[in-house]
């Protein structure tokens, strides 16, 4: 049983920054791809970034990218999200997710999910 547990949300002001972190109950190494999603009330989930094995192959949604950067560092088995420049929109519970299979990373089909952070941005 695969267990992905998300820190570091907050409240923070526009323009600001956050690092959200993702730690797994077991080897990152042997999770294809990670990724991180957002939900906003009132709306459906949402990709935010993805990267894959080795961190060589890194996917963004256009309305994060310049903004936010997507690593892991598999020795430590946690994936991480750093978010800058945040804007009111990007509030919203981030989830952390894992999938074994390669294919379209932006769709919810995963296979792992955190339980998420709350983010909050205030103009």
């Amino acid at each position: 049983q695969v267990q992905l547990v998300e820190s570091g949300g907050g409240l923070v002001q526009a323009g600001g920054s956050l690092r959200l972190s993702c730690a797994a109950s077991v080897r990152t190494f042997g999770i294809n791809i990670m990724g991180w999603f957002r939900q906003a009330p009132g709306k459906e989930r949402e990709f935010v970034a993805a990267i894959g094995r080795r961190g060589d192959s890194i996917y963004y949604a256009d309305s994060v990218k310049g903004r936010f950067t997507i690593s892991r560092n598999n020795a430590k088995n946690t994936v991480y999200l750093q978010m800058n420049s945040l804007k009111p929109e990007d509030t919203a519970v981030y989830y952390c997710a894992g999938r074994d299979s390669i294919g379209l990373v932006t769709t919810l089909e995963y296979d792992y999910w955190g339980q998420g952070t709350q983010v909050t941005i205030s103009s």
